[in-house]
């Protein structure tokens, strides 16, 4: 019976995951474009990168309700102690979303649009920031006793945390540079992807330096990586991100413009597989593992029935939106 419940918490990490990447890589790029936005004067050009978001930016947010349903049913003792540890993140993440969705249905209909760009701009960077923060924090290890957390509300603030915070901003600027690419042409075109090279630069300086601490500040994840010799687990992802990063530079370069969006993507699942094989078996760092905070067989049995049928409707609504709304964006008007 343990093997069994062992079994069914690990493919419910492998939900969590599937939906977290999910996430990342799809409104990554929307809030990298409205973080993109903020450095734009002409109000042209940020009506085109807002227009190339028309359709499909809404939707991409799903997959973050999901994952936090999913997380409070197949782990709620985790989903208290990340919420009570990462409150304010958490909370001020969700108010840049909320607000970044009025600007942007405010803005078709306002005499001033270039304050709703702005607004749009202002809780898509808030939005970024404190998903580094949740990020950072979590890596972090929040003070847990007795399965409930004991640290203080400012725990998540720390020099390792604003590093990733960080590498997350910069990793959706450039996604959001990278989507712009493929949507747009001409000038609009040239500026992405001087954009990318930048945000490219920076995001692998921060994960490269991330990369370096973790170990430092974790034992366990140096054991991981280090004890028995480098195990090759754990050397492909850096090795697959570098080769990533290098074909990025190169379709950058020869004025690709599919490819280095895929490229970018192949960067951040390649980090995100490098980050969950560091730290599972916990949940919670050095503190919870998945098997001791998922729930009953029972419950992850239920809520597996729901979720497999959920996530082909999903999969299958967003490839329609894309293949819907796919092409070059040419005009600042959308609706």
């Amino acid at each position: 019976m343990d093997n069994v419940h062992a079994f069914l918490v690990d493919i419910w990490v492998g939900f969590l995951g599937l939906f977290l990447t999910f996430y990342v890589l799809l409104d990554g790029f929307d809030l990298g474009i409205g973080v993109m936005s903020l450095f734009v004067r002409e109000s042209e050009r940020r009506g085109i990168m807002m227009a190339s978001l028309s359709g499909v930016w809404d939707a991409n947010e799903t997959w973050l309700i999901v994952l936090g349903g999913a997380l409070f049913g197949a782990f709620p003792e985790v989903y208290g102690i990340v919420f009570h540890a990462l409150y304010l993140p958490v909370i001020v993440m969700i108010f840049g979303l909320a607000f970044r969705g009025v600007a942007f249905e405010f803005r078709e209909h306002a005499r001033r649009p270039q304050v709703w760009d702005r607004a749009f701009g202002l809780g898509s960077l808030i939005a970024a920031l404190c998903q580094g923060f949740v990020l950072g924090g979590l890596i972090s290890g929040p003070e847990v006793r007795g399965a409930q957390f004991v640290g203080g509300q400012f725990d998540w603030l720390s020099p390792f945390s604003v590093l990733a915070a960080v590498g997350v901003v910069f990793g959706y600027v450039l996604l959001g540079a990278t989507y712009l690419i493929i949507k747009t042409e001409g000038e609009h075109q040239r500026h992405a992807t001087q954009v990318a090279w930048f945000a490219g630069a920076v995001m692998l300086i921060a994960a490269a330096a991330i990369s370096v601490w973790t170990p430092i500040r974790y034992p366990f994840v140096a054991e991981k990586w280090f004890g028995n010799g480098l195990h090759p687990g754990f050397v492909a992802p850096p090795a697959v991100a570098l080769l990533c990063s290098a074909m990025l530079a190169r379709s950058l370069w020869q004025g690709r413009e599919l490819a280095p969006f895929f490229w970018t993507v192949g960067i951040f699942l390649a980090s995100l597989i490098g980050l969950a094989a560091s730290l599972y078996p916990y949940l919670v760092p050095r503190s919870i593992t998945a098997v001791e905070a998922g729930s009953d067989s029972l419950t992850l049995v239920f809520m597996m029935l729901g979720i497999g049928m959920l996530i082909p409707v999903m999969i299958a609504y967003n490839a329609y939106q894309y293949t819907v709304f796919r092409g070059k964006v040419t005009s600042s008007r959308y609706g």
